[in-house]
């Protein structure tokens, strides 16, 4: 998507700019699989077999660890390779050196809209932590579903069964 087309997607849903880079913040921990980002990796374009936009070590690293993605579809990648399993601001430092790993981050970092606010909470992680709390909190009641309109999802990425009729 473009940088446009994410804002859209958040504006409808009556959220900021600035809430959505904070929101995006949350790639600070877990992982991505690797047939999300494969793009940038493997056969980008005729004239680079990897996204320019990447930091070279860090796409080398990438297509080592996805090599074998299209065979084993668990295969993944950390969002954040400097700190993978702790909430902080190093997404934020990572997206300014070429270490995001998706496209969505990349822009986040070159975007003139968002590009402020990715440096601002590059160096400073309290101002992160208070608006991502913030934004979390305004979207917890977005949308809620209860009784049987929703489910709590035993993976995130996938529907739970629904019980035979």
């Amino acid at each position: 998507m473009t940088m446009d087309q994410i804002i859209e997607k958040f504006t409808t849903k009556n959220l900021t700019i600035r809430e959505m880079v904070a929101l995006t913040g949350a790639h600070t921990i877990g992982f991505t699989h690797c047939k999300e980002f494969s793009n940038r990796i493997f056969n980008f374009s005729k004239t680079s077999h990897v996204d320019p936009t990447l930091n070279p070590k860090m796409a080398e690293g990438l297509r080592q660890v996805c090599q074998n993605y299209t065979v084993d579809h668990s295969m993944a990648a950390f969002n954040d390779v400097r700190s993978p399993s702790k909430f902080d601001n190093a997404y934020f430092n990572n997206i300014l050196k070429g270490l995001g790993l998706l496209a969505s981050d990349h822009l986040l970092g070159v975007d003139p809209r968002t590009r402020p606010i990715v440096e601002q909470y590059a160096k400073d992680e309290k101002v992160f932590f208070q608006d991502f709390a913030n934004a979390m909190e305004k979207v917890s009641v977005f949308g809620v579903k209860t009784g049987h309109k929703g489910e709590v999802r035993n993976r995130c990425d996938q529907f739970n069964n629904l019980p035979a009729m």
